[in-house]
């Protein structure tokens, strides 16, 4: 278990790739796996994806989330996708300047 405090701290001072992979934790992350042997399959599947930077799941297992972007996203698309009982969401960072909310 790594200390919150200071993976707070590398992604407040790297950003998003947080000074590597190391960075990214959660500990129900292998329950999860232990309990369905699909859902690490599909991580291992989508870590190999070029152009992903990180692949982690969310929570307790609902959702595995990829940072970055596939270098071919349309044989991404066709190979996830499609696929019985998974849903893609296309999803982009916002970035604002510092102390600016939003602005139309």
């Amino acid at each position: 278990t790594k200390d919150p405090e200071e993976l707070l701290k590398r992604f407040l001072e790297n950003g998003v790739d947080a000074g590597g992979h190391d960075a990214y934790v959660n500990d129900l992350e292998q329950p999860a796996f232990d309990c369905l042997p699909e859902l690490k399959a599909l991580k291992e599947e989508l870590v190999n994806v070029e152009g992903f930077q990180h692949v982690m799941m969310s929570g307790s297992g609902t959702s595995i989330f990829c940072i970055g972007e596939p270098k071919d996203k349309e044989a991404f698309m066709k190979e996830f996708d499609e696929r019985e009982g998974i849903n893609v969401f296309p999803t982009e960072f916002i970035n604002r300047e510092e102390g600016v909310w939003f602005e139309s």
